[in-house]
């Protein structure tokens, strides 16, 4: 498999401990629950509680009917988001091939073929393929490459669209929380650029969201 820029570790228990983390706890059905813990035992990358918990309440709200995920992992959010938003149709996209393999099949054990289209890519060339424009789109891919990637996920997205980037924060590393590890501090330095360019942009409104590992919320005006 792929070796990512990002450290992915277990997230059962979180990546990031905030003082909100013990109240975040999604309601996750079993079906998937199951394929996320077994996900987990192998260390493979998957949204923690927090994040899962925004995504649910958010969603739950907006009802979004088109999708785009970028890093499907094993395509436990992207079927956690079909579950939430049962008549979207949801596009993501995965590079490592293993994981992609592996997504298709929790995909078709959960009956999910006909609302979830999986692309086995990289992210930088399957985006400039993509037609027409997306509800809600969740950046989940490379972090170093997020910036590199807004210009055309604003293109991607309706007027009044959401992009939700997760791990922003990076272990706290991005606030100053916990100092940054030497072999790191261009990663940081990539995902502040994107922080900085969200909350700049004046085609966007955005928050950061204490929660997980750090949320990016962008409205496209």
């Amino acid at each position: 498999m792929t070796q990512f820029s990002y450290a992915h570790n277990d997230t059962s228990q979180g990546e990031r401990v905030t003082p909100t983390a013990e109240f975040n706890r999604p309601h996750i059905c079993a079906e998937i629950q199951a394929l996320r813990k077994n996900a987990f035992a192998r260390g493979i990358p998957t949204a923690d509680d927090e994040t899962l918990c925004f995504l649910q309440t958010f969603l739950s709200a907006f009802k979004p009917r088109k999708i785009l995920e970028l890093g499907s992992a094993v395509g436990i959010s992207a079927a956690f988001m079909s579950d939430i938003c049962k008549q979207a149709q949801i596009t993501t996209i995965e590079r490592d091939e293993a994981f992609y393999n592996e997504a298709l099949q929790n995909f078709s054990q959960l009956g999910l073929g006909g609302r979830v289209t999986p692309v086995f890519g990289d992210v930088a060339e399957e985006i400039q393929k993509l037609d027409g424009c997306f509800d809600f789109i969740f950046l989940d891919c490379a972090k170093a490459q997020y910036v590199k990637y807004l210009p055309r996920l604003k293109q991607l997205l309706n007027d009044g669209g959401c992009l939700l980037a997760d791990d922003v924060l990076l272990y706290g590393w991005i606030t100053g929380e916990t100092e940054i590890p030497k072999k790191r501090k261009m990663l940081a330095q990539h995902v502040n650029e994107y922080v900085q360019a969200v909350t700049n942009d004046g085609q966007l409104s955005t928050t950061i969201i204490n929660a997980g590992d750090g949320l990016a919320l962008s409205v496209k005006l």
